[in-house]
């Protein structure tokens, strides 16, 4: 299995899971650009899951169903985009569900669109958790072995970048009500059982609230994990 991130930001999000049951975690980018980076393989995957409505995370959603691709997410995400058909699966928090191989669990998380979802992932010794686009995660899991969590900003630089006048209050306050500070992550590993884990994936980097080689940096020497930074 290898997990090979096709975008990760606020231009768009795709996330390309390898494997025996390959699948996409989110569609936020052009069909296109997913076909281009799965190898022309989309025939291929088994499933896609769908955090929440933004469009940088289901701009393809309509395209993945009609490439007959089964989409799982909130029936609030799926009203939001307003789809219709088979295609469109309807999954709730907590709620346990199989995809091809996989068992998948729901939970919830705090963003600014409603029925927006983390996900678990699960099948043989692989145990996947996937969380994006919230402040922070209430939930604690053992036995992972791999982690693709967001880390959007720090919050020492998004509050320096005020100060300059380079965002605006505004912004800020959004960004630190909806995106995982770089802190917040650090609270969240300290809190779970990382025994297991082989690779940390940090996701959705901030162009200007973030700095690649320091959340790395500072996630690898915190876990003593292997830590990737989406996109870079």
């Amino acid at each position: 299995m290898e997990i090979i991130p096709l975008a990760s930001g606020s231009g768009g999000n795709c996330i390309y899971v390898t494997g025996e049951s390959p699948f996409l975690l989110e569609a936020g980018i052009p069909w296109k650009r997913i076909q281009q980076g799965t190898g022309f393989k989309t025939t291929e995957l088994d499933f896609c899951l769908v955090t929440h409505s933004h469009m940088d995370h289901a701009k393809s959603v309509i395209d993945a169903m009609k490439a007959g691709i089964d989409c799982y997410m909130s029936t609030e995400t799926i009203e939001a985009l307003q789809l219709t058909g088979h295609r469109a699966k309807p999954v709730k928090p907590l709620g346990q569900f199989k995809a091809s191989k996989w068992n998948i669990l729901p939970f919830d998380v705090k963003h600014d669109a409603p029925g927006t979802l983390g996900f678990l992932l699960s099948y043989r010794e692989t145990k996947i958790v996937y969380i994006t686009d919230t402040p922070y995660c209430r939930y604690k899991f053992s036995g992972l072995t791999h982690i693709l969590v967001e880390c959007n900003y720090s919050l020492e630089q998004l509050n320096a970048n005020v100060e300059a006048g380079i965002v605006p209050v505004e912004l800020r306050n959004r960004i630190v009500r909806s995106h995982f500070a770089l802190e917040n992550v650090k609270a969240f590993l300290r809190a779970n059982d990382l025994r297991s884990v082989k690779e940390i994936h940090l996701l959705h980097l901030s162009d200007q609230n973030s700095n690649a080689e320091l959340f790395k940096r500072e996630i690898q020497s915190l876990t003593g994990k292997e830590t990737y930074i989406a996109g870079a």
